[in-house]
């Protein structure tokens, strides 16, 4: 089975408003339903999970009846930081679920993931037994030597940021997160699975990404997708 695991249990407290970010309506859906659509919609996505913020559960699963996410299967509670909160949707998934099956990790908040992104993750997990989405830098990185200088800089063709969603078997994470909690590796800070698999000592396999697959955050980063919703939208009308 090819599993998608979706973290939902931030507050939102750097979006500034009273419910948590992945439950703000935009044009009259809710954010997580518009992540949940692109996992619903895809043929080789055969289940979900959501790690959910306590008390929203039953908002999740009433949104999900609302606007046909027939492919959720299980919501869990959060923990205190990512990495915990990837844990409990790990611990949710035992006894449902082989230890070959794919795992897709994937931000809430990260509403607009492409079918092709999702399609190269899961050929590539096959192949490789783990897949991150990564793109390429297009700006310059320096290296900090002090507040205001810098002498060195990191050539950007040997650089590649990676989000989510990530891709690995169901064995590998779980043997990871019980590792890395026991061992207290990897789990610290702004950690994710990405950067725990490589504590581990794990290497990492890219698989394509887009530009559009933003994270939001911010209202600044809000109103960046509605304005690429508002583009779909003007395209599809033409």
């Amino acid at each position: 089975m090819n599993i998608a695991l979706i973290i939902a249990g931030g507050s939102g407290s750097r979006m500034g408003q009273d419910i948590p970010k992945q439950f703000i309506n935009v044009y009259d859906k809710p954010i997580i339903v518009y992540t949940l659509e692109s996992f619903q919609k895809h043929p080789e996505i055969d289940a979900i999970e959501v790690v959910c913020i306590d008390g929203w559960h039953d908002v999740l699963w009433a949104y999900a009846k609302q606007f046909g996410i027939e492919k959720l299967k299980w919501v869990v509670s959060n923990g205190d930081t990512a990495q915990e909160s990837i844990r409990n949707g790990l611990l949710g998934l035992r006894g449902q679920c082989n230890e070959d099956d794919i795992i897709i990790i994937h931000d809430g908040i990260r509403p607009m993931v492409d079918e092709f992104v999702l399609s190269d993750i899961i050929i590539k997990c096959k192949k490789y037994g783990n897949a991150v989405t990564a793109l390429p830098y297009n700006e310059q990185i320096f290296v900090v030597d002090d507040e205001v200088s810098t002498t060195r800089y990191i050539p950007r063709e040997t650089l590649r940021r990676v989000s989510t969603p990530q891709g690995y078997t169901y064995g590998k994470l779980i043997w990871a997160y019980e590792k890395a909690f026991a061992e207290q590796i990897g789990i610290q800070g702004g950690t994710y699975a990405n950067t725990l698999m490589v504590e581990l000592g794990e290497r990492l396999f890219f698989a394509a990404g887009s530009e559009k697959n933003i994270k939001l955050t911010t209202k600044d980063d809000l109103e960046l997708f509605k304005a690429y919703m508002k583009m779909e939208r003007d395209n599809w009308l033409k």
